[in-house]
């Protein structure tokens, strides 16, 4: 049990910690929605990504509002017991109705609490860093009463953002040469907020072991630390290729594919790992088949992973993956006699398909472009994209349409 003294103090210097920092890069996310929603709002992502810097815009807007980190040593014993404690020491700050909570997913039975002042008339904005813990507890608890927003480090638009870059869709020849090399930039390095903004890859590497020991080693009593470590570290080597649990096991020497499950399950929770499964009608054949494994952010990846090349092709693959997810695509992909990169699904309908490669050539041109046919003659699709660094024209191969599109331009035109 807290004393409310101890709390009255750390809410007031987090608060004061929290108003004093910039408001940061406006992200591209759709605020009026935030703004006009009734919901309790839940921002989720991987550690870094600007979950608080948003929150903060946020409150930029709010005429009065108290907030609260738990991601604090001093609040390491809170327990659902103090919340009523928490709520007085905000109401002797003021009457604000408005509720900021960074990193909500550390106290145990949060969501309890979270309902019963949301019915109380609250309007609430939380954030946390576990993508199924909050899953889980808002559909158990807030079932109709959440709005939920993931958010992933910069996008290339949000990049050449904050670069004061340009991104018309005419561009000069030296506006093109100037976003191709940010491009270059982007693809290596990522956009991770911290990173883009102070340029030391350390700060990478800290976020990546920070998410390792503390969300997940700590979080989940993980007790196989070596081999857990080894399998981030070879999943984060070999992004974009197909793996399965057995193989994983076998490979790494740890005796139950079980485990290995887990220990994927934890990585995807803290938004380390993403899995893209092979398309298939049948479910069951879904989740029995290989899987694509992509990662949070390129420049992390190149900070932890073993690569004696410099992974272009699988670099690129990753990033346009990493832009589905921030569009909220449905992503598989697909695999018979020929391989298509990506199929999106909207509705329970195959809409999209798209091929990824860094450079169309005589030596890769009928098998770049057997794959994306391969998935628009399975899904009756008239059009298909093949993503490259930077070539661009149409295609034609029978009825169909593939659309030659570079990553770049892709990047900033299409939602």
């Amino acid at each position: 049990m807290l004393d409310i003294g101890l709390l009255g103090e750390v809410i007031e210097e987090q608060a004061k910690g929290f108003a004093s920092k910039e408001s940061g890069l406006i992200r591209t996310i759709d605020m009026s929605r935030i703004q006009n929603s009734a919901q309790v709002v839940v921002i989720s992502g991987v550690r870094r990504s600007g979950k608080s810097t948003l929150l903060r815009q946020i409150a930029a807007k709010l005429d009065d509002y108290h907030y609260v980190n738990f991601d604090d040593e001093r609040l390491i014993d809170f327990e659902v017991s103090d919340f009523n404690r928490l709520l007085l020491a905000w109401k002797k700050r003021g009457p604000s109705k408005n509720i900021l909570i960074d990193e909500i997913q550390n106290i145990t039975a949060w969501e309890r609490f979270i309902r019963r002042i949301h019915d109380e008339g609250y309007k609430i904005y939380l954030t946390g860093s576990n993508a199924k813990l909050l899953s889980s507890e808002l559909s158990t608890h807030l079932t109709g009463r959440y709005l939920k927003v993931e958010l992933y480090p910069f996008s290339f638009k949000e990049f050449l953002d904050y670069k004061n870059a340009p991104r018309e869709k005419v561009l000069t020849t030296s506006q093109k040469a100037e976003v191709l090399n940010y491009f270059d930039a982007y693809l290596k390095n990522g956009g991770f907020p911290e990173y883009v903004v102070r340029g030391d890859q350390e700060i990478l590497k800290q976020a990546y072991d920070d998410i390792v020991y503390k969300d997940i080693i700590a979080r989940f009593g993980v007790r196989e630390i070596k081999p857990f470590r080894e399998l981030a570290a070879y999943l984060f080597s070999n992004l974009a290729k197909e793996s399965n649990y057995n193989a994983l096991a076998k490979m790494l020497g740890m005796k139950s594919v079980m485990t290995v499950r887990k220990f994927v399950g934890f990585l995807q929770e803290s938004y380390l790992v993403f899995e893209a499964f092979k398309y298939d009608h049948s479910l069951k054949k879904q989740f029995v088949s290989s899987k694509k494994i992509y990662v949070i952010d390129n420049g992390m990846r190149g900070r932890v992973a073993f690569s004696a090349t410099d992974d272009r092709g699988r670099l690129l693959e990753n990033m346009i993956f990493l832009e589905l997810k921030r569009r909220g695509s449905d992503i598989y992909f697909y695999k018979n006699a020929h391989e298509c990169d990506f199929i999106v699904k909207e509705k329970n309908k195959i809409t999209q398909a798209i091929q990824i490669t860094v450079r169309l050539n005589p030596e890769n041109r009928e098998r770049e472009m057997a794959g994306v046919c391969s998935a628009l003659d399975a899904f009756a699709l008239a059009e298909g994209v093949l993503i490259t660094e930077d070539q661009e024209e149409t295609l034609r191969r029978g009825n169909f349409v593939i659309h030659v599109v570079p990553a770049w331009k892709w990047l900033l035109e299409n939602e």
